[in-house]
């Protein structure tokens, strides 16, 4: 069993993440991939810009590894990337994927995975709107965004 854990400035591939995640004994490999979207409440988002303290993030992040594996036995291999830096409308800013024996418990480990990281893993995200100065954020133009307090 891997666990394969990045928080990376690098672009991120899916089909790269999932290499990382294959394995003979694997039924299943399940993923989320997640990327930066153009609005956000009636506002055209440019970009996103993750900011994180590397370590305390991979140290969260393997927590909740740890858990998944409790509550699943059936996984096999668990690879989780996320971005930091600025990550433009269309580009993946995390991927979460997991081989297991079956494909039932890999789908929810993934949903769990995703949901809990986002409520529990020290990541920032900040908003940055098109048509506004992203650099002083005059004009709302850049807004911090809190993490999720509930899956």
């Amino acid at each position: 069993m891997k666990d394969i854990i990045k928080i990376t400035e690098d672009i991120i591939s899916l089909e790269d993440t999932v290499n990382l995640v294959k394995d003979p004994k694997a039924g299943a490999i399940s993923t989320f991939s997640g990327t930066t979207r153009d609005n956000f409440e009636d506002k055209e988002v440019k970009t996103l810009s993750y900011e994180a303290y590397i370590p305390m993030a991979e140290k969260s992040v393997q927590s909740l590894i740890t858990e998944a594996r409790q509550k699943w036995e059936d996984l096999i291999h668990i690879a989780i990337i996320h971005k930091i830096g600025d990550c433009p409308v269309g580009e993946t800013s995390v991927v979460i994927a997991v081989s297991s024996a079956h494909r039932r418990q890999g789908l929810d480990a993934v949903s769990w995975l995703i949901d809990e990281l986002k409520v529990k893993v020290p990541v920032w995200k900040k908003e940055i709107y098109v048509g506004e100065d992203s650099k002083t954020g005059a004009d709302g133009g850049q807004v911090w965004k809190a993490n999720n307090t509930q899956p």
